[in-house]
């Protein structure tokens, strides 16, 4: 029999939606109940591509006699991360200040009033390496409820109190400076392993972020050592197993079992990791012309859109680390590894033997029963292109006959946006207008489904309806990105405007008016505390996100008041850059844009077909100075403030670079342009 989860519109709580555990949403409702049996909540939290969380729920929620016990002495209350990044993130901080240290499933047990007293992520079935197991620990929060009331209602109020005094303000932090971002770099060239081009530590995210940042401080700043360790970095990501050889994309992440080992993935694949990478090896490609760079990002691209675009033209949020094995067992990785016997039979034994050589595929495996994650040698050089291509499809052409992993097809408004940003930027780069128009597709989804009358935005939806939950700061910030992108790659100035009705939002609803930002608007939810954190994690933090996106709007259409509050809210950055850039980076990045002006370009053109005006377009788009926004349009359109009392130049379409909207000579030359934009402001 179903739960109440049954008419969920997200697929982690559809998963559980057959539980034998009493589940509710979040939900007032849920907190009543409690109330009224006077009886602990426990909120479990996760994501429907997590692994342990898949494991917990068919160890402990699909197990009768445990959810009896749940559903008598607790009020179940399960939660989509993806869904309530607010409630996430929290209880998350309450985890991670009890523990140190945090996860997905996260176990909460709470006061019916939303105070929490206890903590955890999983909990196995039976005791084991030191962890009690689930049943135990719910028979001591029972017991500690029924006989210790007094002991718990008081630890409950000191967690609420703690994280109630943790507001950040930023009204004398001032604006990054030259010295800032130097000091950052510094920092960064600490942490790097020079040897494996990775940063130190046994598990490895990309760091989409930090990348943006050292892109945008090569060009500003002239820096050679910026630029190295970037393209370390994409080589090291690139080559290893976080990338998938075959069909292209990356994993969430990668462990290091031991010296010498091969890196092991975290199978699952995420729209934003993807989004951000392919926009970040867009950009390396946009100053190195290196082709490293421009197949990952081209790759990855080809796979957001074969494997995540939804039937409405969103970008479902992620693909399940673990699918069917071939024998009926659902198996982390069982997707994407491969045996030299699997190879010998798609391949034939020359080619297959090829392959072994080229993915460091071994008769021993590098992964588990045998199996090898693929990987990539050092020295491509020696292995004829052609035929590695040919294996690459036949490959892919027989990996798609597998059992292939879940998809979440939630689409989220964030990362939706930071996916329509990546597909215009390297459609347009690349000269692939099929990309830059499955960008526009996702935005008219956005627009049509998630803002309503009063531009305000849904964080989520599925199968074309919009989920309940209001949109935090990370979607409004990342969708105005993803507007503004597409703003400058189609030159249409409607993208603009939805950015402007965005950001509007972030100025009134978001602030609190000396600089700092909340994660959730005014009028939203109350919970314990109004989430609030600067910091960047697998994605850039709402706050950074915000930064970056009102400095761009602001070049723009030179609107003072989001510039400002630009400026305020990069106050973070120097205050945090220096000690621990890894967590600002996004922030860094905008910080770049901000030190450089950010620059303005206006190609104004005597016809939008006209291919001089879009070959100026197309140079403008390409420029590697931090930042940089582009408005194209004919002359005398009002689509762009940029465009306004822009003339052509003798009848050519011209090219203005500007700064603060005061702009050098117009150009009509492409290679006086394409100077302009790769030139550091101070050389």
């Amino acid at each position: 029999m179903s739960n109440r989860l049954a008419q969920a519109t997200s697929p982690y709580l559809l998963q559980h939606a057959d539980n034998p555990v009493d589940w509710w949403p979040w939900a007032a409702d849920a907190f009543e109940e409690a109330r009224r049996r006077d009886v602990p909540v426990f909120l479990s939290v996760g994501y429907s591509a997590c692994h342990w969380c898949h494991v917990m729920a068919h160890e402990s929620f699909e197990d009768g006699p445990t959810a009896e016990f749940l559903n008598s002495h607790f009020v179940s209350v399960k939660v989509d991360r993806e869904e309530r990044p607010d409630v996430d993130a929290v209880y998350m901080e309450a985890v991670q200040a009890a523990t140190g240290q945090g996860g997905w499933p996260m176990s909460v047990f709470m006061t019916p009033d939303g105070q929490p007293f206890y903590f955890g992520t999983y909990y196995p079935p039976e005791p084991r390496h030191g962890m009690p197991s689930f049943r135990q620990v719910l028979q001591g929060v029972h017991g500690a409820w029924t006989t210790r009331r007094d002991e718990v209602d008081e630890v409950a109020a000191r967690i609420t109190r703690d994280l109630a005094g943790r507001e950040l303000s930023m009204e004398s932090a001032g604006t990054p400076t030259e010295e800032t971002q130097a000091l950052a770099l510094l920092q960064l060239t600490r942490d790097v392993d020079s040897t494996s081009g990775w940063f130190k530590g046994d598990t490895k995210f990309p760091p989409s972020m930090v990348i943006e940042f050292l892109l945008r401080h090569h060009t500003r700043a002239d820096s050679v050592a910026a630029l190295e360790m970037a393209e370390g970095l994409c080589g090291a990501m690139a080559r290893s197993s976080l990338y998938d050889q075959v069909g292209g994309g990356f994993h969430r992440y990668v462990l290091t079992p031991g010296p010498g080992e091969t890196l092991v993935p975290h199978f699952e694949k995420m729209l934003y990791d993807n989004a951000l990478l392919c926009r970040v090896y867009a950009h390396l490609w946009r100053a190195t012309g290196s082709d490293l760079a421009r197949r990952v990002a081209l790759e990855t691209a080809d796979f957001m859109v074969r494997e995540l675009r939804t039937a409405e033209g969103g970008f479902a949020s992620a693909l399940d680390a673990d699918s069917d094995d071939g024998m009926g067992k659902h198996v982390e990785g069982a997707y994407y590894v491969w045996t030299p016997a699997q190879l010998t039979e798609v391949l034939g034994a020359d080619d297959a033997a090829l392959a072994a050589q080229y993915f460091g595929v071994t008769v021993e495996g590098t992964f588990e029963h045998g199996s090898s994650v693929l990987q990539l040698p050092q020295q491509e050089g020696v292995f004829d292109a052609g035929r590695i291509a040919s294996v690459k499809a036949r490959l892919l052409a027989a990996r798609d006959g597998r059992p292939a992993p879940g998809r979440d097809d939630k689409v989220v408004a964030a990362w939706n946006g930071l996916a329509i940003a990546a597909l215009a930027e390297t459609g347009a780069y690349f000269e692939r207008p099929d990309l830059v128009e499955a960008a526009v597709a996702a935005a008219d989804l956005l627009v049509r489904l998630h803002l309503d009358e009063q531009a305000r935005l849904f964080r989520t939806s599925k199968d074309g309806r919009a989920g309940a939950h209001a949109g935090v700061l990370e979607d409004y910030a990342d969708v105005a990105e993803g507007f503004l992108a597409l703003a400058s790659v189609t030159g249409e100035g409607v993208w603009l405007d939805f950015a402007g009705l965005l950001l509007d939002h972030v100025l009134t609803r978001f602030t609190d008016g000396s600089g700092s930002l909340y994660d959730t608007a005014s009028d939203a939810e109350r919970l314990i505390r109004r989430p609030q954190d600067p910091t960047d994690n697998a994605t850039p933090s709402g706050w950074t996100a915000a930064a970056g996106a009102l400095l761009s709007y602001a070049a723009h259409t030179g609107s003072e008041p989001h510039r400002t509050a630009a400026e305020h809210a990069l106050g973070v950055v120097k205050a945090l850059g220096p000690r621990v850039p890894r967590f600002v980076g996004w922030g860094l990045a905008a910080a770049e844009a901000l030190l450089d002006g950010p620059r303005e370009v206006a190609v104004v053109a005597p016809a939008l077909d006209d291919d001089a005006a879009k070959g100026l377009h197309r140079t403008a788009l390409l420029g590697t100075v931090p930042g940089a926004v582009v408005a194209f349009g004919v002359e005398g359109s009002d689509e762009f403030p940029l465009l306004a009392d822009r003339p052509l130049v003798d009848g050519a379409p011209a090219a203005y670079v500007c700064r603060n909207f005061t702009c050098d000579a117009p150009t009509s030359d492409p290679e006086r342009l394409r100077a302009a934009l790769r030139t550091a402001l101070n050389s």
